[in-house]
């Protein structure tokens, strides 16, 4: 039974994609069997794996909206042992078709609940909206929502508005909808605004902070143009250890008590 994970956070530029990719890397690193489900319009998280979203023919979208297989849909990176459900172009539209498609909040739920026991952990990487992309990716977080938030100013003005939406999902849709945990990501040791960051995230979600910080590094910046994840294209690096470390903190979490 596959572990399902959303991550989201309605600001963009915060690393989201950064830590879909990377996490789910070190998760295959980790003999994990792993599907990354890019449902952004802008497809970073395709292009972040070597594949010119251009030139996707078929992905998510048809898995929301064109009723077709995802398992048929997925493309395997047999270096990376990494499975990529893929963004399209037709998906640019996907908001507005869904407004009128019924079951419209859960058909990614239900297109992914056919994979169940083809992976280990399925990581969906939504786009920096609360659309109902979005909401499908909420509605499919049967394991939990990873926020991933930038350790500067601005970006704590959206926690609130996050939350809300959450807890508008949770109260209305899907009462079992909860914050697996929340991730820390370009932070700088060196300023007093990293560690007010820190203590201000830590004060909104008590308890749910991983413990593992992504620090600021060039090397997490140069790796999408590659086309591939920190773990390949800088293994040594301080962001390859951070997102090895919050791998292995997830997957210690996670594990079977007893």
């Amino acid at each position: 039974m596959a572990r399902i994970y959303t991550l989201v956070n309605q600001k963009g530029g915060v690393g989201k994609t950064t830590t879909a990719i990377n996490l789910g890397a070190y998760l295959a690193k980790h003999n994990q069997r792993v599907l990354i489900v890019d449902i952004d319009p802008q497809a970073n998280a395709t292009s972040c794996l070597g594949i010119d979203k251009h030139g996707v023919e078929q992905g998510s979208y048809q898995a929301l909206l064109g009723g077709v297989s995802p398992m048929s849909l997925i493309l395997k990176n047999d270096r990376l042992n990494l499975s990529l459900l893929p963004s399209s172009q037709s998906l640019a539209g996907a908001e507005v078709e869904l407004v009128d498609e019924g079951q419209r909040n859960t058909r990614l739920r239900s297109a992914l609940n056919t994979l169940q026991d083809d992976f280990d952990y399925i990581l969906l990487d939504c786009p920096p909206s609360l659309g109902l992309l979005t909401i499908n990716g909420l509605m499919a977080a049967q394991d939990g929502v990873i926020i991933p938030v930038q350790c500067e100013y601005l970006a704590l003005e959206g926690l609130g508005q996050l939350t809300s939406t959450i807890q508008k999902v949770k109260a209305a849709l899907y009462p079992e909808l909860n914050v697996r945990g929340v991730v820390l990501t370009m932070f700088d040791r060196r300023t007093n605004l990293a560690n007010d960051v820190v203590a201000e995230v830590n004060r909104h979600f008590p308890k749910l902070v991983f413990q593992s910080v992504i620090p600021r590094s060039i090397r997490l910046a140069e790796a999408p143009s590659y086309g591939l994840p920190i773990s390949a294209y800088a293994p040594d690096s301080v962001g390859a250890k951070a997102y090895n470390a919050l791998a292995t903190e997830i997957l210690a979490q996670d594990k079977p008590q007893g």
